[in-house]
């Protein structure tokens, strides 16, 4: 379960941190970047990709979505300083059912993709998510030092 949990929330990190760098677009720009990185990594023809990023797209948005929502009302339930022993049931209920939603979601895609991109394809989509998370982490992780080294006098 922590290997859930710690790309999400370092995901949410690094999100947050491009918000507050004054960008209006950072969503766009990231969404940009990933789409470059994506088409070269899985190296897409034309006509895999005309077919491969609407499913995708589709995709990142139901997760979006589910992040936004379903995400947001876990955080809220744990951002309370006492919870019952019921009320954490409930948190951890709303938890596992969240992280069944993503399930799904992800097999829905792999299974959407069948047929459009190879299944080795559908392998390197994995690794190339991976992949550029670690990329958008690391770039994060520049920009918060040279931050803190510009603050030191």
């Amino acid at each position: 379960m922590k290997r859930i949990i710690t790309p999400l929330l370092l995901f949410i990190i690094c999100f947050s941190s491009f918000a507050q760098s004054g960008s209006k677009d950072w969503r766009q720009q990231i969404k940009a970047q990933k789409v470059a990185f994506i088409t070269e990594q899985l190296s897409l023809t034309p006509q895999e990709a005309q077919k491969f990023w609407p499913i995708y797209n589709a995709f990142e948005d139901q997760l979006h979505q589910i992040r936004r929502n379903d995400e947001k009302a876990i955080r809220d339930a744990m951002k309370k300083e006492k919870l019952t022993e019921k009320e954490a049931q409930d948190v951890i209920n709303q938890f596992i059912a969240v992280e069944n939603k993503k399930h799904l979601a992800k097999q829905q895609l792999i299974k959407d993709l069948d047929g459009i991109i190879s299944p080795q394809k559908i392998i390197k989509l994995k690794i190339a998510e991976d992949a550029f998370n670690r990329k958008l982490m690391e770039s994060y992780r520049k920009r918060r030092e040279q931050r803190l080294k510009n603050k030191k006098p």
